[in-house]
C-alpha cells in the first residue's frame, strides 16, 4: 500500500488492488503527471473493501488473478457490500479473453483492460468511470435532500389538518397519505356559524414542496375565512373568491380542484360545488349518489363563472370527499382503475355506506400491488344527521 492517502477533494481518486508492486507502480507513475487523479494502492486483496471504505475511491482497477482472493471473486464482494455496491470496478487481465470479460460484466465489473493499458486510455477511462460516478453520488445526495424536504411538507400539511368529531350533527374523520413525492393535497372543516358547517378538500396540479405550499395557502385562506367580500355559506361564492387569488399566472402556472359544501343541520340542506373536482359519494336510503356540479378548476381564468347546486338530507347520510388518488391507481398490468371502479367498490362496502377511509387506502395497495402510491390519497368522510 502506498504510505499516503489520495486526497479526498480529488476528482479522480483511484484505488488499484494487484499483488505484483511492479505493476502498481507502473501505474501510479502513469497517472502522476495527471493534477485531478490521486492514487493509491494494495497487494492484498483482503484489504480492498476496508480500504475502500476509509478512502473513498471513486474507481477501483481489480487484478484479475491474485492469490487467494481473486478479482472476479472481490467483484462480487464488492457488490453485495451496500456502501460500495455501485462504486466503478475495473478488471485489470494479462489477456484478452472473450469469456473473462463476459464473466466479469455478468458479475458486475463496468470495465475490462489488458495490463498494462496505453497512459492516454487509462486516464481517459479512470476519468469517464470517476465522473459518472460522482454524479450518481450527486444525484443520491439530492434525491434525499428532497426526500427530507417532501417529510417536513407532509407534516407540515398533515398538522394543518382538522381533529376527528366524534360527537354532535356532523362526525368527521379523514385520511391523508402523501404519495412518494408528496401531491398537493388538504382538507378541512370548521363551523361558519353555529347554525352551517363548512368542509372542502382540494387537489394542486403536479407534485412537490411547491404544490404542497400552495395546498396550505389556499387552506389557510379557508380556514380563516379571509377572501373579501364572500360569504362562505355561498360554495360558488368561496370558488369564485380563490379563483381571484389563486390564478395560475401568479402561482408558477399551479392550479388546483376543491371540492367545498356547506351542511345546515337544522334542515337538512347541504350545498355545493366543485371546480374540476371528483364528484363526492352521498350514501343514504340504500343508494348511491354522485354530488355532480363541476365548473372550471381554480386558476385557469379570472373571468370563470362557477355554480352550486344543493340537495336535502332527511336521516342520517354519509358523504365521502376524495381527491383523484383513491381511485386512479396504476394496476400491476399497466391499466389504470377508474372513477366508476371505486363508485362500485364502495357501494359494495359492508353496511352499505362506503368504505372507511383506512379500508379505501388498503383496497389501493392491494390493486396497485405497492404500498406507496403514485399520487396522495386523500379522503374525508362525514356522517351527517
Amino acid at each position: 500500500m502506498t504510505a499516503q492517502s489520495p486526497p479526498a477533494d480529488a476528482p479522480v481518486r483511484v484505488l488499484c488492488v494487484d499483488d505484483q508492486p511492479m505493476v502498481a507502480e507502473a501505474l501510479r507513475r502513469m497517472v502522476a503527471p495527471e493534477a485531478d487523479i490521486a492514487f493509491l494502492s494494495t497487494q492484498d486483496p483482503a484489504k480492498a473493501l476496508p480500504m475502500a471504505l476509509e478512502h473513498r475511491p471513486t474507481v477501483v482497477l481489480l487484478d484479475l488473478v491474485m492469490p487467494d482472493i481473486d478479482g472476479l471473486t472481490l467483484v462480487k464482494y464488492f457488490r453485495a457490500h451496500p456502501k460500495l455496491k455501485e462504486l466503478p470496478l475495473v478488471v485489470l487481465s494479462t489477456k484478452e479473453e472473450p469469456e473473462t470479460k463476459a464473466m466479469a460484466f455478468a458479475l458486475g465489473a463496468n470495465d475490462y483492460l489488458v495490463k498494462l493499458p496505453d497512459r492516454v486510455e487509462l486516464t481517459a477511462r479512470l476519468r469517464h468511470h470517476s465522473q459518472g460516478y460522482t454524479r450518481l453520488l450527486e444525484r443520491d445526495r439530492a434525491y434525499r435532500e428532497l426526500a427530507r424536504q417532501l417529510d417536513q411538507a407532509a407534516s407540515y400539511v398533515r398538522n394543518l389538518l382538522p381533529a376527528p368529531l366524534t360527537d354532535g350533527p356532523v362526525r368527521a374523520d379523514w385520511l391523508f397519505q402523501p404519495s412518494a413525492m408528496l401531491g398537493g393535497d388538504a382538507l378541512g372543516y370548521h363551523w361558519i356559524d353555529p347554525e352551517r358547517f363548512a368542509f372542502y378538500l382540494l387537489d394542486v396540479c403536479d407534485h412537490g414542496v411547491g404544490p404542497a405550499l400552495l395546498s396550505v395557502s389556499a387552506l389557510n385562506v379557508l380556514r380563516s375565512q379571509t377572501l373579501p367580500g364572500v360569504d362562505f355559506g355561498s360554495p360558488a361564492q368561496v370558488l369564485a373568491g380563490l379563483n381571484q387569488v389563486f390564478q395560475m399566472s401568479k402561482q408558477n402556472d399551479l392550479y388546483f380542484t376543491i371540492f367545498y359544501g356547506v351542511y345546515r343541520p337544522g334542515d337538512g340542506q347541504l350545498r355545493y360545488a366543485s371546480a374540476g373536482h371528483p364528484p363526492p359519494l352521498l350514501f343514504r336510503e340504500g343508494r348511491t349518489e354522485e354530488l355532480r356540479c363541476q365548473s372550471l378548476f381554480i386558476g385557469a381564468m379570472p373571468e370563470a363563472r362557477f355554480r352550486e347546486a344543493e340537495t336535502r338530507l332527511e336521516g342520517r347520510a354519509r358523504l365521502l370527499v376524495f381527491s383523484d388518488g383513491v381511485y386512479e391507481i396504476r394496476l400491476p398490468h399497466g391499466a389504470v382503475a377508474s372513477y366508476e371502479d371505486f363508485k362500485a367498490y364502495a357501494e359494495a362496502a359492508p353496511g352499505g355506506l362506503g368504505p372507511d377511509p383506512e379500508a379505501a387506502l388498503a383496497h389501493a395497495r392491494a390493486l396497485s400491488g405497492r404500498q406507496t402510491l403514485d399520487d396522495d390519497v386523500t379522503m374525508l368522510r362525514l356522517e351527517l344527521g
